[in-house]
């Protein structure tokens, strides 16, 4: 919604896989973003990462430590089966608290699925809750169908929110 922004987009996994990859720079692309990626383990059965190597990741892959604005996953993943996401979100929240990240605010997706039982839904009492604009919408809907390549009927589009839901975490000691 704000393409004047300076945007950086990072991912944890699947930097060298071949399907994958490329549709992430493309995603970029169209976004009008930066961005890089990482290649830690994010299949179906993923064990529990050392919260250190996650953090380390997250370092290593972004171009600077200081930021307006962080976006990052949910203390729950968004949704159940997805422990990478999880991880990632306690170790944005822990170098953001141990200030070897700077922000003046973090935004933490506020989803839920009850524990699996239906489709990620957005935490109504949630700090942040947008309404997407159907141009908006229609065009994260395009880069899940067109540049990843989902099916319509697929997990991902059909999880494609139209509602935005975030905990917002502001700096008290300046960035």
């Amino acid at each position: 919604m704000h393409p004047e922004a300076n945007w950086t987009i990072i991912t944890l996994c699947r930097k060298t896989d071949r399907d994958r990859s490329p549709k992430f720079f493309r995603a970029l692309e169209k976004l009008g973003a930066t961005g890089s990626m990482g290649d830690l383990d994010d299949g179906p059965e993923q064990s529990p990462l050392d919260a250190r190597e996650v953090q380390n990741k997250i370092l290593e892959l972004l171009p600077s430590d200081r930021f307006d604005l962080i976006i990052t996953h949910g203390p729950w993943g968004e949704y159940a089966r997805h422990l990478r996401h999880k991880e990632t979100g306690k170790a944005v929240m822990a170098l953001w608290e141990s200030e070897k990240l700077f922000a003046e605010e973090i935004w933490r997706f506020a989803y839920e699925d009850g524990g699996g039982k239906y489709t990620p839904q957005p935490v109504q009492d949630a700090d942040i809750l947008m309404k997407l604009p159907q141009e908006i919408w229609q065009k994260k809907y395009k880069i899940i169908t067109e540049i990843y390549g989902f099916r319509p009927d697929s997990f991902e589009a059909r999880t494609t929110p139209r509602q935005e839901a975030f905990w917002t975490f502001r700096s008290v000691r300046g960035t």
